[in-house]
This record gives C-alpha cells, structure tokens and sequence, in this order.
C-alpha cells in the first residue's frame, strides 16, 4: 500500500505509464511537478490536452500535424519523385535535422512483427500503395525502417510490393557510427558496413 497521498499516487502512476519511465523516475517528476510554481505545472497540463486535442494524422503521409495536408506535404519545394518510408513520426523529425533531405515522406507507424501480432495489414502499408498508384511522379521509394529484425521484415515486405510498379527501391546504409570501435561493433553491423561500402 502506498504512503502518498491518493492525488499524488494517481500522478505517478500516470507518469509510469509513459514508455522508459519507470516507478522511480515516476516519483522524482512528480515531485519536481509539484514543486513547480503553479503557472508552469498548470502550463504542462495544457500542452499535453493542446497537443492531445489539436494534432492529427496527415491524410497523405501519416506524420503528426495540426493542419491536414501537412506542411512537408504541402511544400511545394519538396521533391515529389522521392518518398522516404518510416516508421514513425519521430523518424520524420529524426531525417529533416540532418536539412539533407528533400524529399516527401510515409509514415507507416509501426513495423511488421509475427511475435507483437502486428501484420502488414496492422501499420499504414496499403496507404503507401494507393499513394505510388495514384501518383505517376514518384521514381524512387527510400526505404528507411529501422536495422531491427521488424525494421528489416518490413522493408522487405514493401520492397516486394512496390518494385512491380517499376518505382526504384532503396534502403538507408547501415553501418559502423561516426567514433565508434570495430572492436565493440557486432557482426550485422559490421556485415552491412561491409556491404555498403563505397569508394572514396
């Protein structure tokens, strides 16, 4: 039984719902909530509801916005021959701080994964078919899931559904991080760095 009082329970057992945040750290926020002044904790509040209430889906690619289309889809300085497919918004936010790329965007929102139960049919996968479909500019899809067992399942699955169409198919390089040691690097890792060699 729990010796905090039940309102301050109740906030550390929402907070311990949030993925990576376990009973401890649950505890060290809410108390750094509650010692806020009650401008700040009460502003906390409201973005959470803002951003519950207000952000959507993107109809066209599935990223997080608060209008629809979303802003990337509606750049018309993005290069609309390009689409790169991820698995979540984050990716999205992950490959433009890197200002490289120019290109639009599908969210799949998830990944394939027999043991999670989750199937093709369970992530936003038929969406990107319909998209390539209805849209004769794109020339290339860039594969980017993550270098996972799931990441590599599904890249291969979208791979097998999209080349008939004669849209090139490619997959992000994965390899050895910029300062790391070939002596703690593991095997895939250094496999696919090998692969994805290039000259210089």
């Amino acid at each position: 039984m729990s010796n905090y009082p039940k309102p301050l329970q109740k906030l550390i057992n929402e907070l311990s719902k949030l993925q990576g945040v376990g009973v401890k750290t649950a505890q060290r926020l809410a108390f750094q909530i509650l010692g806020m002044n009650d401008d700040d904790a009460f502003a906390i509040a409201d973005a959470i509801t803002s951003a519950k209430k207000e952000l959507k889906y993107c109809s066209v690619c599935g990223n997080l916005t608060d209008e629809d289309p979303c802003a990337i889809c509606t750049d018309t300085a993005r290069d609309r021959s390009v689409i790169c497919v991820v698995e979540s918004p984050r990716d999205v936010s992950a490959i433009e701080r890197m200002r490289e790329y120019k290109g639009l965007y599908h969210v799949l929102h998830g990944a394939i994964s027999p043991m999670d139960g989750i199937g093709p049919d369970q992530i936003n996968l038929k969406q990107l078919i319909i998209r390539l479909q209805e849209n004769d500019e794109v020339g290339e899809v860039i594969i980017a899931t993550n270098p996972n067992i799931e990441g590599e399942a599904t890249a291969m699955y979208a791979a097998k559904l999209i080349r008939p169409s004669g849209i090139r198919v490619s997959r992000i390089a994965h390899g050895v991080p910029v300062g790391g040691d070939l002596d703690y690097t593991d095997d895939i890792t250094l496999s696919r760095a090998m692969e994805g060699r290039r000259e210089i």
